[in-house]
């Protein structure tokens, strides 16, 4: 058991539970609700660099932070070590994050397509040239966030060089992009890459409650958690955790009530920095009450909604239907 500090490059943080980057999921709002809970370090949805160079309005909002969600990372995606700089230096200059983290384990075929995310780890000398030209050029440390690859020596011969180029941590998802989410996370290839790097190495992946985060941490010896879906609808895990993790015991709620709460606590959120219009409010509020008593029915309103208020309402009575 170990709720330690975790540093990255110059960022002290009060613990070792991080917030995964997590598209159409991490917004402010939602990384603000789960810094609340105990979320130490929160992660922007990842960016585009390519749209972000092209001023593309939506790929900016997802930079946005606010002086309560720091310390915070901006994930950036991209395949050309010179587009990668240039947005960096933008992000930088920008949003000022504590630390900016390049993608290299999203599995989506899209991102594959385009030579991004986890088809950067079948060329080595790519990930160490892009690493090496942010560290260069930036003031802000550099992480990656990587997935294991079939073969343990190839997946050690990427995390090698991500350190030898100058990054301050790496995050490894402990399953193959082929996998995608299917399976189990592989913890000893995890701990494999923990055993062979000198700067922090963060798990992630089948993080979900109280236990899985113990054997994670103890099986892989990592200086941190990185919690991803399990979050999704579910902020509180991070108080679950941390409580967990610093006394050994766990925390008696009413999952019920909580979760309706929060979801009303997120679009209070969200209506205050002005992001209702940007977010699939719908899809949120399916995350928020699933595996609630009469969600399914709660779900089939949601469908026929498309109005943030209405869709708020409807939760907010059934919040008081319920009691």
């Amino acid at each position: 058991m170990r709720l330690e500090k975790l540093k990255i490059g110059r960022t002290e943080l009060s613990g070792n539970l991080l917030l995964a980057p997590m598209a159409d999921v991490t917004n402010l709002a939602f990384r603000l609700l789960c810094r609340r809970y105990g979320a130490d370090l929160t992660y922007t949805e990842m960016i585009n660099a390519d749209a972000l160079l092209n001023e593309n309005r939506k790929s900016l909002t997802k930079g946005l932070s606010s002086p309560d969600d720091r310390p915070f990372g901006i994930q950036l995606v991209g395949s050309c070590p010179e587009k990668l700089r240039e947005a960096a230096l933008f992000v930088e200059e920008e949003f000022r994050p504590e630390i900016i983290d390049v993608n290299m384990g999203c599995p989506s075929r899209c991102i594959i397509g385009a030579g991004c995310g986890s088809a950067l780890l079948n060329s080595p000398e790519l990930v160490h040239t892009i690493i090496s030209e942010l560290t260069d050029a930036l003031r802000t440390p550099v992480s990656a966030k990587i997935r294991l690859l079939g073969r343990e020596e190839k997946t050690l011969e990427i995390a090698r060089l991500i350190e030898e180029a100058g990054a301050s941590a790496l995050t490894v998802h402990g399953r193959t992009a082929a996998q995608m989410y299917s399976g189990s996370s592989d913890l000893m290839g995890i701990r494999a890459v923990k055993s062979e790097l000198s700067i922090p190495v963060i798990a992630n992946g089948d993080i979900r409650d109280e236990e899985s985060a113990e054997r994670t941490l103890e099986l892989t010896g990592c200086d941190g958690l990185m919690i991803g879906r399990a979050a999704m609808g579910n902020p509180f895990i991070f108080k679950r955790i941390r409580h967990y993790l610093e006394t050994s015991e766990k925390l008696e709620a009413d999952k019920q009530s909580r979760q309706l709460e929060d979801f009303d606590a997120y679009v209070s959120l969200l209506e205050e920095h002005n992001l209702l219009s940007s977010i699939n409010l719908r899809m949120h509020a399916h995350w928020f009450t699933k595996g609630l008593r009469g969600s399914r029915q709660v779900r089939e309103r949601l469908n026929g909604l498309k109005d943030g208020k209405a869709i708020t309402e409807l939760i907010r009575s059934s919040c008081q239907e319920q009691y």
